[in-house]
């Protein structure tokens, strides 16, 4: 799959004076980090967040994006960083017109041949971090929100994948939080849409059993084929989302796959 160079969209300005927050930057293979790339080269100003020991990893892989970034604190399982969001991200801008949610977790037990014998408190993890987070992160940001779009990462969760176990459960519930979510908000003109995207070699998929195999079999069925190190085609499509360009598109999830979705074996 052979796209125009990430620099000849520069001159279009998608998203020319928008103001981003992303989450999920943790190395420059992050899914998260292409995107608030192409989004600063598409005229946004851009904020990531982090927590504990990854922020650190955040802070420097920061600064190879185009504008360096500031990195706030967020853990999205905490009330505390939750209800300090708002102020934390009006030091930097002063206001919000689109999210980035990129987050997603689930313990080793609760992935691999885990999905029997996992227990409840590591299936709520995944869950948790994984799905009400989408929630959790786009109503904390509410206060600095007039309009806008929240873009979240997927995976496919309408077959259930090998290995993928609790996180399949935790995705299917994401697409669910999504739909939720546009139809509460989309009164207040903010667009909720997820991309399910192929599988992209980061650190998230390492924690896969079997993620490797999953590539050749991409390769081969997709109709445009598939490159697992190649995430940009993905962050395109999550600045699409986050600009005007789908301005009645709510509720959707958008597959950036090869058109391995859509066919049979």
């Amino acid at each position: 799959m052979t796209l125009p160079s990430a620099e000849g969209l520069d001159a279009v300005g998608l998203l020319a004076g928008r103001r981003i927050l992303v989450t999920g930057v943790l190395t420059q293979e992050s899914i998260a980090y292409q995107v608030a790339q192409l989004a600063q080269r598409q005229g946004a100003q851009v904020v990531l967040t982090s927590f504990g020991r990854g922020k650190r990893l955040t802070e420097r892989v920061a600064q190879r994006l185009p504008a360096p970034p500031p990195v706030i604190q967020l853990d999205v399982t905490s009330t505390d960083d939750l209800t300090a969001l708002a102020g934390r991200v009006s030091e930097h801008l002063d206001g919000i017109d689109g999210i980035l949610h990129c987050v997603a977790y689930a313990p080793a037990s609760a992935l691999g041949t885990g999905f029997l014998t996992a227990p409840w408190a590591d299936a709520a993890t995944a869950i948790h971090v994984s799905a009400y987070s989408l929630q959790a992160l786009t109503v904390a940001c509410l206060p600095l929100m007039n309009g806008g779009s929240v873009v979240g990462l997927d995976f496919d969760a309408s077959v259930a994948w090998p290995n993928y176990a609790w996180m399949g459960v935790a995705k299917a519930a994401l697409e669910s939080v999504a739909r939720y979510l546009a139809r509460e908000l989309g009164p207040a003109g903010i667009r909720v849409n997820l991309v399910s995207a192929g599988p992209v070699r980061t650190m998230a998929a390492k924690a896969v059993a079997e993620f490797g195999d999953f590539a050749p079999v991409w390769k081969e069925r997709a109709p445009l084929g598939w490159d697992p190190s190649d995430a940009e085609p993905v962050a395109r499509a999550c600045v699409a989302l986050l600009s005007d360009l789908f301005p009645a598109t709510t509720g959707e999830i958008v597959h950036v796959d090869g058109g391995f979705h859509a066919v049979g074996q």
